[in-house]
């Protein structure tokens, strides 16, 4: 079952159990979804929906950090749960172990020596870790990395 068949038996599945919340991420989901499908002209893969929810996904984590600074629990409250119904459909993050042993390997593929190199770890790294990854962690541990 593609992702996108997924989303629509989950927000079926929502709107019968009258759960308000879960229903709202998902039709929000697939309103970017289909904005997304019109400015291409085609349908998405799975791989571009998990790009869609991975842009979704941070725009809710930074909002919960700008909810948290100004002290609004009840916002806070529904912004992680909208997050916890995100990462549902998105695949198991990479542990930080897991993503240090990938940008090492990929140092030596590309032959990284200095943080001149690293737009090349970068390119060569991303689509790896793509919708598993934080791309500011990615960063940091390749700049650790090509710092030693």
């Amino acid at each position: 079952m593609s992702l996108s068949e997924r989303l629509v038996q989950d927000m079926k599945a929502a709107m019968k159990a009258k759960d308000k919340d879960t229903l709202s991420v998902i039709r929000t989901v697939r309103a970017s979804i289909k904005n997304r499908e019109i400015e291409r002209g085609s349908e998405l893969s799975d791989e571009d929906i998990t790009d869609v929810l991975s842009r979704e996904l941070k725009q809710r984590n930074d909002s919960l950090q700008e909810f948290k600074k100004a002290g609004r629990e009840d916002l806070v409250t529904k912004t992680e749960r909208e997050i916890t119904v995100l990462k549902c459909y998105l695949p198991e993050p990479l542990s930080e172990e897991a993503l240090r042993k990938l940008v090492k390997e990929t140092v030596k593929e590309v032959g990284a020596n200095t943080r001149a190199d690293m737009g090349k770890v970068m390119s060569a790294l991303m689509p790896n870790v793509k919708g598993r990854a934080d791309g500011k962690l990615v960063n940091r541990l390749v700049q650790e990395e090509l710092t030693k």
